[in-house]
C-alpha cells in the first residue's frame, strides 16, 4: 500500500498474551492485561516503530473460530476486519502449553488469508523452555520466534522480521509526523451506563465498525479509540466500558474496565455522557455525570434512542433530565438516534465549542470591566482574575474573606457565562478577602508577648 502506513495485526486464541505483546511493541498500556480470558473484545489500535520503520498495530480479541455464541462470533468478525488490511500478521501462542485444537483452527484460518504470518511462541522466558517451542512447527507456519512479551525477550528478532520490506520513514514524513503530534487532538471520552449505545455512537462517528455492538450489557471491556480529522480538526474518541455501581461490579475484568474508564475521563478534554431515552434518567446516570463534573471536564449530554419515545415523553424527559442533573446545567444536550446516525453530525462542532470554552482565557482587564457593570450587593468585589483553565478558574478579591453562599456563587458563575460564554464547562470560583489593617502582622514588628520575662539583660 504505497503512501500508507503498513498494518500489523496481533491474533491468537484467548489468554495467550496478545495484549501484553501489543503493549510491549507500542510502549504503552492501551490494552487491559489480566488472567481472565476474553478481556480484549474490540480492535485496539496503536503505533509501532522499529529501526526507522513505522507501522500501525492492531490488537484483536481472542479468536474462537467455530463458536456460535454472539460475543465470540463478533470477536472473530472484528478480527477479520483487521486481517483484511494487514501487511503482516503476528500469530501468538502460549509456549507453556501444548498445541490446542483452537490453535490449529486459527493457524488454518490465517494460512487461507495469503498474508505473511509470523508465529510468536510467547512466555518463553527460561532457557529450559526454549526446546518446547519446536513442537509448534505442527502449526505449519514457517517463521517462528520464541518471545516473552512480559519481559521483552526475543522482540528484536520478531520485529526485524515483521518489518522487513516496510518503507523507512523519510525526513519529510518524520517532519510531518512531528507537526501532526504538535497538533494535539481534542480528546473525547464517551461514558455512560452499560448498553446505552456508546459503541454505536463511536461507530456512527467514525463511519466504520470499530467497536462490537450487541444487546448484551457490558460487551465493551477495554477502551476503544479512534483518531481522525473532521473539517481540519483532529478528534480522538474513546469508547469506555459501561460504568456500573460498585456493588454490581464483581468480575476483575469489569473492575479494571471501570478504572480505565475513569482514567479516560481524567485524560479527556470533553466528555460525552450517554443516556438512554427509553430508560429515563436513573441514579447511575447522575453518578457517572458526577465523575466528569468533579474532574472539571467539559460535558455534552447525549440522549440516545430518541426515536423510541413519544412527543409527550420527550417533553417529560427533558424536564426530568434538568431536574436530576442540576449540577450539569451548563452542559448542552443533544438528542439522537446513534443507530441511524440521526443527530450525530452536530456533535463535532459542539465538541469544538465546548473544548474552546474549557481552555478559554479572559484578561484581567476584561474581567475588571465586567466587575464594573456587575450589580452585586452581597459584598464589594475589588477585582477578579483568572487563575487557570480546564476548567476555567477565577479568584475574586473582596472586602469579606468569608466563603460565598452557594446561591451567590451560582449568580456570579451565571453572569460570567452570560458575558464570556464558557459553554459546557464547569467554572471554579475562589474568594480572597482583604485583610483589615489592624489584623496585619508586619514581619519583624515589636510583639510584647514574645519578650522574655525577668530582669533586663545587663542589670545586676
Amino acid at each position: 500500500m504505497p503512501n500508507e502506513t503498513p498494518t500489523v495485526v496481533v491474533v491468537g486464541r484467548p489468554n495467550v498474551g496478545k495484549s501484553t505483546l501489543f503493549n510491549r511493541i507500542t510502549g504503552s498500556r492501551r490494552s487491559i492485561v489480566g488472567d481472565e480470558p476474553g478481556i480484549t473484545r474490540d480492535r485496539i489500535y496503536g503505533q509501532g516503530k522499529y529501526d526507522g520503520k513505522k507501522f500501525e498495530l492492531i490488537d484483536t480479541g481472542g479468536i474462537v473460530v467455530a463458536d456460535a455464541e454472539y460475543i465470540p462470533s463478533q470477536i472473530l468478525r472484528q478480527a477479520k476486519f483487521a486481517l483484511d488490511k494487514a501487511a503482516h500478521i503476528i500469530f501468538v501462542v502460549d509456549g507453556r502449553t501444548e498445541i490446542s485444537g483452537l490453535d490449529l483452527e486459527v493457524a488454518s484460518l490465517l494460512r487461507k488469508t495469503g498474508k505473511p504470518v509470523s508465529l510468536a511462541v510467547n512466555k518463553i522466558d527460561v532457557g529450559a523452555k526454549e526446546s518446547l517451542m519446536y513442537d509448534f512447527h505442527r502449526l505449519g507456519i514457517k517463521d517462528m520466534f520464541g518471545v516473552s512479551a512480559e519481559h521483552g525477550l526475543g522482540m528484536e528478532q520478531l520485529l526485524s522480521h515483521v518489518t522487513e520490506g516496510f518503507p523507512e520513514e523519510t525526513e519529510e514524513e518524520a517532519a510531518a509526523d512531528a507537526a501532526k503530534e504538535a497538533q494535539r487532538p481534542i480528546r473525547v471520552a464517551i461514558i455512560g451506563r452499560p448498553n446505552v449505545g456508546k459503541s454505536t455512537l463511536l461507530n456512527a462517528l467514525t463511519g466504520e465498525e470499530r467497536a462490537i455492538v450487541s444487546p448484551i450489557a457490558g460487551t465493551t471491556r477495554d477502551s476503544v479509540d479512534a483518531t481522525f480529522e473532521h473539517k481540519g480538526i483532529l478528534f480522538s474518541f474513546v469508547d469506555t466500558a459501561g460504568i456500573r455501581r460498585k456493588g454490581k461490579t464483581t468480575e476483575m475484568t469489569e473492575k479494571l474496565s471501570v478504572v480505565m474508564a475513569r482514567r479516560n475521563i481524567r485524560m479527556a478534554d470533553v466528555v460525552l455522557l450517554m443516556t438512554d431515552a427509553s430508560d429515563g434518567i436513573v441514579g447511575g446516570d447522575a453518578t457517572i455525570a458526577g465523575y466528569a463534573h468533579e474532574g472539571g471536564r467539559g460535558v455534552i449530554i447525549c440522549v440516545n434512542k430518541w426515536d423510541l419515545v413519544t412527543a409527550r415523553q420527550q417533553t417529560e424527559f427533558e424536564q426530568d433530565l434538568r431536574d436530576e442533573l442540576k449540577f450539569l446545567e451548563y452542559a448542552p444536550v443533544v438528542f439522537m438516534t446513534a443507530k441511524d446516525g440521526k443527530g450525530v453530525s452536530k456533535l463535532f462542532s459542539m465538541i469544538k465549542q465546548v473544548n474552546d470554552s474549557a481552555y478559554k482565557r479572559v484578561t484581567t482587564g476584561e474581567l475588571n470591566r465586567f466587575v464594573e457593570t456587575l450589580h452585586y450587593d452581597e459584598r464589594k468585589i475589588l477585582y477578579i482574575t483568572q487563575a487557570g483553565c480546564r476548567p476555567p478558574s477565577f479568584v475574586l478579591f473582596t472586602d469579606n474573606p468569608e466563603p460565598l453562599h452557594f446561591s451567590n456563587e451560582r449568580f456570579l458563575i451565571n453572569q460570567l457565562r452570560k458575558r464570556f460564554g464558557f459553554m459546557g464547562t464547569p467554572i471554579n470560583l475562589k474568594v480572597r478577602g482583604r485583610t483589615k489593617r489592624r489584623d496585619r502582622k508586619v514581619k519583624g514588628a515589636y510583639d510584647p508577648a514574645k519578650l522574655k520575662k525577668g530582669p533586663r539583660a545587663g542589670r545586676s
